[in-house]
């Protein structure tokens, strides 16, 4: 039985970040994923790579957007966005539910975590195309974003997934972590592979990362709610809580707001699963016009605030009209 320092469970941008963490650190890693090969990179592979950061202007931009030319940045208002700006506005975007010690991290760490993926090969360029509007002259940024992946979340995978290989970090593709058990001074994980063969792992250490189970039909419908079973999923189908019920039978107690979730307009007609070639199904028009449910009435406030703090609930909303559409 193979043995590690430390076992990643899932493929996407948290699960590569953990491992080449762990990497540097001088451990032994082991990846275990779900998806095949040509499916790797979880949720974070079918975002569009935006990133929210604390940042202070254009100085700390160029430490990450460092061949901006000298007429962008002659012709663009980068403006700020400080720590106190990113805290408020993601306390709000929760229902004032975020831990507000998790928070504080992520906001405080925010620019240096992005440095650190420059580091491992992620290209990041200005949002000119969707969070930036001409006034006056200039390109002005809005909504708290201002950078993105080159190649979104797809682009970002690729770069995490070719640096974690080039450190020699091991993958098991097509593999399910089913099961999880103390055994000494270390962690035993039983995988099951594609062709239904069963195999053990050893890890000092084993690291969740298998997102959340927006996959999960019965889950959804059971904790989210009526017509939950109706929802399209907007992300990686592998996704169906594996890492949350390893952590239950290993006696982790839960945490967190299970009936709430990020969820977005999208088409009717999209497949009942994201295709990661065809990542332009969801639908953020609603800022532009109104939106009627089929009895042609409305049922949210279109201009309530900027799009990208009010566009990851409208999907619960759309749910909860006659059939489920609007």
């Amino acid at each position: 039985m193979d043995s590690y320092d430390v076992a990643v469970v899932g493929g996407g941008n948290a699960a590569l970040c953990a491992a080449i963490a762990a990497h540097e650190q001088g451990a032994s890693v082991l990846v275990i994923e779900r998806a095949p090969k040509g499916n790797r990179g979880g949720n974070s592979a079918f975002t569009g790579g935006a990133f929210r950061i604390a940042y202070r202007g254009i100085d700390d931009l160029l430490t990450l957007v460092p061949d901006l030319h000298p007429e962008e940045i002659k012709n663009s208002d980068f403006g700020t966005y400080t720590e106190d700006q990113f805290f408020e506005e993601v306390v709000a975007m929760s229902g004032y539910r975020a831990d507000a010690d998790v928070l504080d991290t992520v906001v405080t760490e925010s620019l240096p975590a992005m440095q650190w993926l420059r580091t491992l090969g992620a290209r990041f360029v200005p949002i000119y195309g969707r969070q930036s509007f001409k006034v006056d002259g200039k390109q002005k940024f809005w909504g708290g974003l201002t950078v993105e992946v080159s190649g979104g979340g797809l682009g970002l995978m690729a770069a995490l997934y070719a640096r974690a290989e080039q450190l020699g970090i091991t993958f098991q593709y097509g593999s399910r972590a089913n099961r999880m058990e103390r055994c000494g001074d270390e962690w035993e994980i039983g995988v099951e592979g594609q062709d239904r063969s069963c195999s053990r792992v050893r890890a000092k250490t084993v690291i969740l990362a298998t997102g959340g189970y927006h996959a999960n039909l019965l889950w959804r419908a059971q904790y989210l709610g009526p017509n939950w079973d109706l929802a399209k999923v907007r992300g990686s189908r592998y996704n169906t809580g594996d890492g949350i019920q390893l952590a239950l039978d290993a006696g982790a107690a839960p945490h967190g707001n299970w009936t709430g979730c990020h969820s977005v307009f999208y088409d009717l007609n999209a497949p009942a699963y994201s295709d990661i070639n065809l990542l332009n199904q969801q639908k953020n028009y609603f800022t532009l016009g109104i939106v009627v449910n089929a009895e042609g009435k409305r049922f949210v406030d279109e201009g309530l605030d900027f799009r990208n703090y009010t566009y990851s609930t409208m999907g619960s909303k759309v749910l909860a009209q006659p059939g489920a559409l609007a």
